[in-house]
């Protein structure tokens, strides 16, 4: 506090002239990008499969994970700017603030070959399915829209971002979604039977041992970047009442379209039908179809690419904008690695981050063992990103003991419910990560317990305990490089 202190003496001379100026987003905006980042249509066809069950697998998720995760953040982001580095720090320790910045950010290192690879498939789908599975297409869209989106956001900023995401959110992800859920309604009412059994008795899944477990718990990841954008609070003009409001929001949304679409999917497309390797394509086409409405198709196919695009270009922007705060504040990262550019994008972090994505969509697309294996990847990196929230809920718990008059614009219900809630069921994911899934299927299990166990040590623990035990006084740069001039 003192150094921010001294700080302001300085910036008091600085002509207010050469700061950038503060480029404001509405709550519905951020709310839109926060629904960019964890909503989508991709696993409506494999929910569909479940039929009614499906609305069970989301809501127990969202009562003890998306809920107290979105109140929880509420709270913190009203009382303190700067994300979850500064969330943790201020509740825990600044070395545990940057550890829960870092889990955060690594979780992208495999999430954007992953998911544009799916707008590959998709683009493919509506010029040529066959490209679909052609390797080099798939790298090649992975990587020319990495950078695409790299060279936007070092143009425009968050600005741009926000524009992208409101837009992506309503043209390919709720029009469509919403389309598909009157199309089923429409379907029923015509006096069609659905082909999904819409008893009560066909609300709970059919317990098929340790593996029922496994599919409850993987929609945790669904639920995962709920607080990721609380680093842009400080752009909205009432952040104690915006954002709150602007989480609520995200909230509804969220369920809405991840359990209309599939059940509007359940209604028309028998279980033993739906593909789950063609996706989210499928379905479409199957419904469009019934309704002979198949021109529809390719025009779907590019609005989901818009939404995903969008949902790419919101990660891209919060947890590296994160982990940029980081290192000017507490000189976790090289100087390099805290250039900016005029408009204050961290071009460096972006930069080094593109040429790993670029590394890794060859191997993804390329390399037929590599591709087999991926999944791997994701489960040891979801689980790292869970890490974020146990100290998340950590922190916001010792905030309330040790800071219960420090101003917040919002109070979370039953913080200590909330809190104790949302740990017991992060800690309760990662623990089923670790069990084998069936794509794993005649290897050993202590082989998988041993790749995902490394790959967790690895990203969560032995990266950023060397990154603090290597960081130097002279890296931190917050003081003189909080705002890059114009």
């Amino acid at each position: 506090m003192a150094d921010e202190s001294a700080a302001g003496a300085t910036e008091s001379t600085t002509s207010t002239a050469a700061m950038p100026r503060t480029n404001y987003i509405t709550w519905t905006a951020l709310a839109l990008m926060t629904v960019s980042s964890v909503a989508s249509l991709r696993p409506a066809p494999t929910m569909a499969v479940y039929g009614l069950a499906c609305v069970f697998l989301y809501v127990l998720p969202a009562i003890v994970f998306l809920v107290p995760t979105a109140l929880v953040s509420a709270e913190l982001a009203s009382g303190w700017s700067g994300g979850v580095y500064r969330w943790v720090t201020e509740g825990i320790s600044p070395n545990m603030g940057f550890a829960a910045a870092w889990h955060q950010f690594a979780m992208t290192i495999f999430y954007y070959p992953t998911l544009l690879s799916f707008v590959a498939s998709t683009l493919a789908y509506v010029i040529n399915p066959e490209l679909a599975s052609n390797g080099v297409f798939t790298a090649v869209v992975i990587i020319v829209v990495y950078w695409a989106g790299v060279l936007l956001a070092l143009r425009g900023g968050i600005g741009v971002i926000a524009k992208l995401a409101s837009s992506g959110v309503l043209v390919g992800t709720l029009i469509p979604g919403a389309l598909l859920v009157i199309l089923g309604i429409v379907f029923l009412l015509q006096g069609n039977p659905s082909a999904a059994p819409m008893t009560g008795s066909h609300l709970f899944p059919a317990w098929t041992g340790i593996a029922s477990v496994v599919l409850i718990v993987s929609n945790f990841g669904a639920y995962s970047g709920m607080e990721m954008n609380a680093v842009h609070v400080n752009q909205l003009k009432d952040p104690g009442r915006q954002f709150p409001r602007s989480m609520f929001l995200a909230v509804v949304l969220v369920l809405v379209i991840l359990i209309l679409p599939p059940l509007a999917i359940s209604w028309v497309v028998p279980s033993e039908q739906i593909s789950l390797t063609a996706g989210v394509m499928q379905a479409f086409s199957v419904v469009f179809g019934h309704f002979g409405m198949g021109w529809l198709v390719p025009l779907v196919g590019l609005a989901i690419v818009i939404a995903s695009l969008a949902g790419f270009m919101t990660w891209l922007s919060g947890p590296s904008k994160s982990l940029l705060l980081v290192a000017k504040d507490g000189g976790y990262l090289p100087p390099y690695f805290q250039k900016t550019n005029k408009v204050g994008v961290q071009q460096n972090i972006l930069v080094v981050q593109g040429w790993v994505t670029t590394l890794l969509a060859l191997l993804f697309a390329l390399v037929p063992a590599v591709s087999n294996a991926y999944w791997i990847f994701m489960t040891i990196t979801t689980s790292v990103y869970l890490l974020v929230y146990l100290w998340l809920f950590i922190a916001a718990y010792r905030l309330r003991k040790i800071a219960p008059d420090h101003p917040r614009g919002y109070r979370a219900p039953a913080l200590p419910l909330l809190c104790g809630v949302g740990f017991i069921a992060s800690i309760a994911a990662i623990g089923i990560s670790f069990v084998p899934p069936s794509q794993f299927g005649s290897g050993s299990p202590w082989l998988f317990v041993g790749i995902v166990g490394g790959g967790i040590l690895l990203l969560g623990l032995i990266i950023p305990a060397a990154l603090i035990a290597l960081r130097k006084p002279n890296w931190r740069t917050a003081e003189d490089a909080t705002e890059e001039p114009a």
